[in-house]
């Protein structure tokens, strides 16, 4: 029975590899152990609390739609963590029995929903596409400035033209909450109104992430594939770094984009990063997305803050003066969500308060919603790596080394977790400065995360270095 039930999970991991990449494979899933099978649960060693909550976030619908799979409808999961204190593993186990796998059937339904046309058997007649489309994601509801004309622009232009290829596919890429999903719903949008014959799809790329699994597992990815480059005539797809490390979706998605291309279908896509940024992706596929333009729809300026302001008060049925508007427009300079969340508080608080909207009323919201602008500096990598040594008593230059001395590589992952927290460098780029992989900078930050919780000796070290850090900004 042992060999059973570990055969049957090593076959789970090789179909979660080919899911997810080797990259990804090595850092979450090679750890995991098949420890015992009772009751019809499977129970997982896992080496930290850290990874089992990453199952539990990131990875539960692809791991409870292998053990089905693999186990059957009714299979359950549990785990067990060894709880690490400071620099000593104890022997201290705990079992978290987590949610049935089989009731995630939720998932299993909605993205057979979503794959209804290609899972049908081969000759069924094709139905239409739900084009997964906003309605109020319009070009008019769209506020257009400086900041954001060229980007704005070209959408019209694809929206009007969709079977040129002049901007084909374009990448849009930028911050969270600038409006990249908007507007590329607006071309979609438009696309539709112009032609309702035209075969139109948004997806997330995460939803596109599900309907692969769901293929595979379903032995129907040549069907899947071809259904796309067969029914589907423009692709929106949406949050692209999502496929970073998933090797075997970038395989697929591949075809897909080289026979849409060819066939003059447009292809628009957003990220939060441009093509040559994104993390474990084949070059030949970073090569195709920069056939067309790339674009960075940026945060919004002060101007276009205003005119989003004053749009979303009106559509709102709420008058705000030229003080209240240039107070928010001043302060909010992160992104457009931030700015719609200021003007819902504001009407919310006025309804809710029965008073009129005052200066003082936006003040009081925009303390709950607007984050302090820094006095000072903003952090670097380099103030990262000087506080650091100086708490460890080390010279910066020894940190570079390839030494595993214990005060070394404790203050070289500190450096890591700090980085990820409080720059925005992806771990290749803090891999890169450190002359470490990106693997060994993901394990860097999950030691620390998952240590921090227990070790007394590792919240004083981050919480010290980071007082340092702050001292350093304000120079």
């Amino acid at each position: 029975m042992d060999q059973d039930y570990r055969k049957k999970w090593q076959k789970c991991l090789d179909i979660i590899r080919d899911n997810v990449g080797d990259e990804r494979y090595n850092t979450w899933f090679a750890p995991a152990k098949a420890v015992k099978f009772e009751n019809n649960t499977l129970t997982l060693a896992l080496p930290s609390t850290y990874v089992m909550e990453e199952y539990e976030d990131r990875f539960i619908s692809l791991i409870s739609s292998v053990l089905r799979k693999e186990f059957g409808p009714e299979v359950r999961l549990g785990y067990e963590v060894e709880v690490i204190s400071g620099d000593k593993q104890s022997s201290m186990q705990f079992s978290k029995p987590m949610r049935s796998a089989a009731v995630d059937t939720k998932f299993m339904q909605s993205t057979q929903r979503q794959a209804a046309d290609f899972l049908k058997p081969a000759g069924g007649k094709a139905v239409d596409i739900d084009p997964q489309l906003n309605p109020a994601m319009t070009f008019e509801n769209y506020c257009i400035g400086e900041s954001n004309k060229l980007p704005h622009t070209i959408a019209t232009y694809i929206a009007n033209h969709p079977n040129k290829s002049d901007f084909n596919p374009f990448f849009l890429y930028g911050s969270v909450g600038v409006g990249k999903t908007h507007l590329i719903q607006a071309v979609g949008i438009k696309i539709k109104e112009r032609n309702p014959a035209a075969r139109v799809l948004f997806l997330p790329m995460r939803q596109f992430q599900n309907m692969y699994v769901n293929a595979v597992l379903n032995q129907k990815l040549p069907v899947f594939i071809n259904w796309f480059q067969q029914e589907v005539d423009v692709l929106l797809l949406d949050d692209l770094q999502e496929i970073s490390g998933k090797v075997k979706t970038a395989e697929t998605l591949f075809p897909i984009f080289n026979h849409m291309h060819h066939n003059g279908k447009q292809l628009v896509f957003t990220c939060d990063r441009p093509p040559v940024e994104l993390d474990g992706i084949e070059d030949r596929l970073i090569d195709r997305f920069k056939w067309g333009v790339t674009e960075e729809l940026p945060k919004p300026d002060y101007a276009l803050r205003r005119s989003i302001l004053k749009f979303k008060a009106e559509k709102n049925g709420l008058s705000l003066s030229d003080d209240i508007i240039d107070c928010i427009a001043s302060a909010a300079t992160g992104s457009v969500r931030e700015l719609e969340g200021i003007v819902m508080g504001v009407l919310t608080r006025s309804i809710t308060l029965n008073c009129p909207v005052t200066l003082e009323l936006t003040k009081e919201v925009m303390r709950h919603t607007v984050k302090a602008a820094p006095s000072g500096k903003p952090v670097n990598f380099d103030m990262i790596v000087d506080a650091t040594a100086e708490y460890y008593k080390l010279s910066p230059d020894v940190i570079f080394t390839k030494s595993r001395v214990r005060d070394i590589a404790d203050a070289r992952q500190v450096i890591m977790y700090l980085s990820h927290d409080l720059t925005g460098l992806s771990s290749s780029a803090i891999g890169a400065k450190l002359n470490r992989s990106h693997v060994t900078v993901l394990h860097g930050i999950s030691a620390i995360q998952d240590r921090i919780r227990f070790a007394k000796e590792v919240q004083e070290a981050v919480t010290s270095i980071r007082a340092e850090i702050n001292r350093l900004a304000k120079l």
